[in-house]
């Protein structure tokens, strides 16, 4: 079974565990969770669902959002002012890096980044419970089309 279909199956499983019913909405909408790996809005998730089920609210979206968001299998990644963008394929705390142009985030593997939680429990005495931490830049596309747009 492929990494998404496993994720789709623990979303529902949960789900079920919560005692929501399993309706074809929902499930196209944790299918576009658990496959994504663009961090959708709820905007981009509702457009996605929609195509397939026309009759599905924005509001049936953001519902299920927030009872995955409760059950641990969605993390939100929220930017200010603009729209939310959620992680259902990986909903464990992780970094993240973000496009200040493009808005493209990305989920870097970073292996040292438990060696900096460790010793943040060691020099402060926390119990760290969660951690976000994100890096924000310009993607190798954007840097591509800026040179180009100058003309190098």
């Amino acid at each position: 079974m492929t990494d998404h279909k496993i994720r789709l199956e623990t979303m529902i499983q949960k789900m079920r565990a919560a005692g929501c019913r399993i309706t074809p909405q929902r499930i196209a909408i944790l299918s576009v969770l658990s496959i994504s790996k663009g961090h959708p809005s709820v905007e981009d998730i509702y457009e996605q669902v929609k195509a397939e089920y026309p009759t599905t609210s924005l509001a049936t979206v953001y519902k299920n959002i927030s009872m995955l968001k409760d059950l641990g299998e969605v993390q939100e990644l929220s930017f200010g002012t603009e729209s939310s963008r959620y992680d259902g394929n990986k909903p464990d705390p992780h970094p993240h890096l973000i496009c200040t142009r493009c808005k493209k985030i990305i989920d870097p593997d970073l292996e040292s980044l438990e060696s900096v939680s460790a010793e943040l429990v060691r020099e402060t005495g926390f119990s760290i419970t969660s951690h976000r931490l994100d890096f924000f830049g310009i993607c190798p596309a954007c840097q591509k089309k800026t040179l180009t747009d100058k003309g190098g």
